[in-house]
């Protein structure tokens, strides 16, 4: 029963090798037959006593990957060792209510790859949907890239900056989530920027806004385009808790009023 919500995967799998992962996960599959001879070990059985399953046993998994590939939230240890003055929280220090929260849609599919999501357009959004962004509100960027998502054009994306970031913190929010690899502008467009004016600055600004303000980020989102409204809705997006961790994957979903 979901108690008068709709509930919608706003979630990427974690894949085995995915072309939208610099560093791509790798998952071994092992199936019941794997299984069978784990369990024949361990409890001193046959093939032929585990009749029930015709010498099968349980199929499990075996991945190596960073924290940081699939739908995933990113603690404020992730951008520095300190965040708002204080020893940064890691994922398995991140409150609860922050990770279940009023959400707001913000459409930034007009903009172009490279592009940074300032905060005059984040305000003309708002305007135009006419909301007043709340404490703890969890703010979603659709940029459309999951469309995208089996194919390298999938880091061809806009992003927040530094004001951009730190505004919304500013506003409340302690969440940002956005449906594209990072909540930065795209790699190749701040190493371009760096090339040309050779200012530090223009590397990691919205992660590296966490050291000034504490927030959190979900990035790797998917499907926001089937959320049916701008806000009105709920965000889920508990991490896994992973001990002293920079980041965790979670199952994001959208739960949507009745």
């Amino acid at each position: 029963m979901t108690h008068g919500y709709d509930l919608i995967d706003i979630s990427v799998p974690l894949a085995d090798n995915a072309v939208s992962e610099p560093f791509p996960a790798k998952i071994e599959y092992l199936d019941h037959q794997y299984g069978g001879s784990q369990m024949q070990e361990l409890f001193g059985v046959s093939r032929r006593d585990l009749a029930v399953s015709d010498g099968g046993g349980w199929a499990i998994e075996k991945i190596e990957a960073i924290t940081h590939t699939g739908t995933h939230v990113d603690a404020p240890f992730h951008y520095g060792p300190l965040s708002d003055g204080r020893p940064a929280r890691r994922i398995d220090e991140v409150p609860l209510e922050w990770c279940f929260a009023p959400g707001v849609l913000i459409d930034v599919r007009s903009l172009g790859d490279g592009d940074e999501i300032t905060v005059d357009f984040i305000r003309r959004q708002l305007d135009e949907i006419e909301y007043v962004i709340s404490e703890n509100d969890i703010v979603l960027l659709q940029t459309g890239c999951d469309e995208r998502l089996d194919s390298t054009q999938y880091f061809q994306q806009p992003g927040l900056g530094r004001d951009g970031t730190l505004w919304l913190v500013e506003q409340g929010v302690h969440v940002i989530g956005i449906d594209a690899y990072t909540i930065d502008r795209p790699f190749h467009a701040m190493k371009a920027d760096f090339e040309k004016t050779g200012n530090g600055d223009v590397v990691w600004p919205a992660h590296f806004a966490g050291i000034t303000s504490e927030y959190c980020q979900i990035e790797k989102l998917a499907n926001l385009d089937k959320i049916p409204v701008r806000h009105g809705f709920l965000v889920s997006c508990l991490p896994v808790k992973i001990a002293r961790a920079s980041a965790a994957w979670c199952r994001a979903v959208a739960l949507i009023p009745k």
